[in-house]
Parts: C-alpha cells; structure tokens; sequence
C-alpha cells in the first residue's frame, strides 16, 4: 500500500512595484520556510506583470504581499486588479494577502484594510498585527495547514 505523498505549500513572496525593502521579505521567507513552505522570493520593487507570470509560472498555494514603505495600499489595490482580471483562471483565484506599512497616515490608516479587502486581497495585515495571526490566516488560505516538520522533511 503506497502513502501520498504530501508536497510542500508553495508561495509566492513579494513587494509592492515602489518598495525597495528587502529585509522584510528576507524575513518572512525564512519564517515561510520554517513553517514548511516552498518560497519564491520575487525581491524588491517587483512590476506587476512579473507578479503574474511567477503566479503562472509556479502555480503558488496563495501570494503573500510584504510592503513597508508606505505606498501598499496604492500600489496593492493596483495589483491585485491585474492578478485578477488575468484571464488563466489559476492566476486570478490564487488567494492573495498583503501586510506591512500600508500607508503613511498613521492611525487614520485604518480604513485602508476594508479597501484591501474590497479590492480583492483574501487577508490584510496592518502594522502591529499580530503575527500568530498571519500564520493561521495563510495556513487557511493555502489550503490544509502548513506541514508538521516530520511532513517537511518527508516532501
């Protein structure tokens, strides 16, 4: 009797296309990995249209989107309309979430999660979120959980 095998999450990691930032997305793919998950790190000041192609060319379980300069909300909104108007339907229904400095306005910046949320992103996480949020958000999002490290070393 043969056991299926159970492959690693995928996820692709990204910026926003006017966030230089790399130290948090350097983070977050350790914490992603640790947790079990295949990362595609796309780096810094990522285009849109590059977003879409490595959603089409790796087929992620969901898209986690890290953004710290404060500009995320513009440029989020922006992109999560081009992942979903693009007609291969595995790219427009991959779940996307995005958290980080979202804006500049401080506390007035509260309204910008409910704009996130309308606009498409599945999860929004703004600054001072708590992380253990994150996790459990993702785990639903890509579908079963993450895997246990014994799953991990097995896939």
């Amino acid at each position: 009797m043969s056991v299926p095998v159970r492959h690693k999450r995928r996820i692709v990691l990204s910026t926003v296309s006017s966030d230089s930032h790399t130290w948090n997305l350097v983070f977050l793919q350790l914490l992603l990995e640790e947790g079990g998950y295949e990362v595609h790190n796309l780096g810094a000041c990522v285009p849109d249209e590059v977003l879409v192609e490595a959603v089409r060319r790796h087929r992620p379980d969901a898209v986690v989107i890290s953004s710290v300069n404060g500009h995320g909300h513009l440029d989020g909104a922006r992109m999560i309309r081009v992942l979903q108007a693009d007609a291969d339907p595995d790219v427009a229904g991959v779940p996307v979430m995005i958290g980080g400095k979202l804006g500049i306005r401080g506390a007035a910046d509260a309204d910008l999660a409910g704009e996130l949320i309308a606009a498409g992103f599945r999860a929004v996480f703004t600054e001072g979120a708590d992380p253990a949020d994150f996790g459990r958000t993702l785990n639903e999002l890509a579908g079963a959980g993450a895997l246990t490290a014994d799953e991990a070393v097995a896939a």
